[in-house]
């Protein structure tokens, strides 16, 4: 199959991009507005972008109405967010702070999660996060022609749970039981291994599909229901 982009609308694009770079890291990002109200946003579309200083990456699309994310409002007003790394133990919290909750409502308070001071910026960190990082914007990039944005941000304080972190700087990477993204789905992260593997190993393993965690049926995707939107929300306040 040979797709031109050029005949893609914005939901179509998105679709091939999300199921085609996998597994995508999940910034669970924390912002609070002027008047102080928390919000949370799980956003796939992220990475590291600079090491001195370090710097990490957001990109934001827009609400399904089209209207622009509260995480977007709040980094512009007040310069800053934190980003949280996600795990097994907070995967159910992180996919419910995907609805759409409207403007005024604290959404740790809405997803059962405590907040924790952060040191440097006004945005709180999730508290039982493992690793969060305390970010200042260094600049936000308009993209496309649908109102998505691009944010920078330097990281000026990383915070990592005693354990996991290892001699000589390093973190244990192996402990963490982090969570990526997929096209709408999530992935547990646990395995791990160096290259080159044994042939007989590799031809076991060719075209094995992935083993499902949650009881849906092979080739199940949310994409197909009506919970599902390309802003990257969860639409569906029911579970």
């Amino acid at each position: 199959m040979i797709i031109d982009s050029v005949d893609l609308d914005a939901v179509s694009a998105y679709k091939l991009l999300i199921g085609s770079i996998v597994p995508r890291a999940i910034a669970w990002v924390s912002t609070a507005s002027g008047d102080g109200v928390a919000n949370l946003a799980p956003i796939s579309f992220f990475t590291a972008v600079g090491r001195k200083p370090p710097m990490v990456s957001l990109t934001l699309q827009p609400r399904s109405d089209g209207a622009l994310k509260d995480t977007l409002i709040n980094i512009r007003e007040t310069g800053c967010f934190v980003t949280n790394i996600v795990t097994l133990p907070h995967a159910d919290e992180m996919h419910r702070s995907a609805f759409e909750f409207d403007s005024g409502i604290d959404e740790f308070h809405a997803v059962g999660l405590e907040k924790e001071a952060s040191e440097v910026v006004s945005a709180p960190r999730i508290k039982d996060a493992p690793i969060s990082m305390e970010c200042v914007v260094d600049r936000i990039i308009p993209v496309g022609e649908v109102l998505d944005h691009v944010v920078w941000g330097e990281v000026v304080r990383f915070h990592i749970r005693d354990d996991l972190y290892l001699d000589r700087g390093r973190i244990d990477t192996a402990a963490l039981a982090a969570v990526g993204r997929l096209a709408a789905e999530y992935t547990l992260v646990e395995n791990v291994f160096t290259t080159p593997l044994p042939d007989p190993l590799i031809d076991v393993r060719r075209g094995r599909r992935m083993s499902r965690l949650d009881g849906q049926p092979d080739g199940w995707s949310p994409i197909d229901t009506g919970a599902w939107s390309a802003s990257g929300s969860t639409l569906a306040t029911e579970r």
